[in-house]
Parts: structure tokens; sequence; C-alpha cells
């Protein structure tokens, strides 16, 4: 048996009992350095603030409340360059045979590139492409905003603090994603 190196193991999917107690340690870990969120979507927020945004909602002392939080992004931005450049995966995007089928019956195509043609240069230039990255992107934004966070915060430390209204943004946003998946994009597909 031949012996994994350390690179081996962060190229390979981690088992979900690593991934899973990993993910629910960072709720103790925020609780115990006293912040109670946690997400994505409020760097926005703190990147207006940084740069002396004048809107009152922006107005605020990002470094109290929000300087550990861009480090976090900094860290999935990072994470995902490192990911991408050094750890990455020299074998094409593999696809099980179901999921290729039903994403050529909507004319999407699955090259074997880190993920499927329509999420491209060329995609975005397409009709389809800018609905879905753009107005998605849209969607997105105007969801965490109406939501009050993102999937990582009512999903993650939400859920966790006992926070009913994230439970309802959580069963939420399961509700909109098998929507998504099932009737809007073979709607926007097949225009």
């Amino acid at each position: 048996m031949m012996l994994m190196t350390v690179l081996d193991f962060f190229r390979e999917p981690w088992p979900w009992y690593i991934a899973g107690p990993l993910i629910g340690l960072t709720v103790p870990l925020l609780l115990l350095l006293g912040n109670k969120d946690f997400g994505v979507s409020s760097n926005l927020r703190h990147v207006c603030s940084v740069f002396g945004s004048k809107v009152k909602f922006f107005s605020y002392d990002w470094r109290k409340e929000g300087s550990w939080n861009l480090l976090f992004f900094l860290g999935i931005v990072l994470g995902g360059v490192v990911a991408g450049v050094w750890l990455a995966n020299p074998e094409g995007l593999k696809v099980a045979e179901a999921t290729s089928q039903s994403l050529a019956n909507l004319g999407i195509g699955v090259n074997g590139q880190l993920a499927p043609d329509i999420f491209s240069w060329a995609g975005l230039l397409s009709l389809k492409g800018l609905l879905l990255m753009v107005g998605g992107g849209l969607l997105i934004g105007f969801g965490t905003a109406y939501a009050g966070g993102c999937t990582s915060g009512h999903s993650i430390l939400g859920l966790a603090n006992f926070q009913l209204p994230s439970l309802v943004a959580t069963i939420g946003f399961f509700i909109g994603g098998l929507i998504t998946t099932h009737f809007l994009l073979p709607l926007i597909f097949k225009l």
C-alpha cells in the first residue's frame, strides 16, 4: 500500500466524517471568540465601509464589526486560488452519466473543464449565460439582503443558535434550489 502524501490528501475530496466536524467546529469557535455573525454576504457592507461610503448603512467602525469576517472572505479567495492553481486535480471534471445526459438535454456541454461549458467567457456572452450569471448574481444579492444573510450564515451559525428565522431561510434555500433545478433552469435553457 502506497503512503498518501500531504499534497495527495488535500487533492482528494474529504470524507463527510472529517469535513462535517470541521464545519461544525466553526460554531463553537465563533462563539468562544464572541462573534454571533457568520457568512459571506455581509462582506459587501464591510468593504463599502472600508472605502468610506457616505451612506449611513455603510458608515460604521468596520474594524470592530467586520475585520474578522473580511479575513474569512480573504481566506476563501486565497483558498480558491491555492486549490485551483496548486491543488488542482489534473483529471478533467467527472460527471455522472445521468447528470451529463440531463445537462446535454438542456444544451449544456461538459468537456472535462472545471465547470460545465455555460460557466465560461463564451457562455457569459450568450443570452443564457448572461441570464444565469448576471441575473443570478442580482437575485443572490437581493436574496441575501432580504433574508438577512446567506446560506452559510443561516444554515451553519443560525441553526446552531436555534434561530427560527434561520430555519425558515434554510428551508427556503432548499425549496428555491429544487424549484430552480427542476423548473426554472429547464425553462431558461429551452429558450
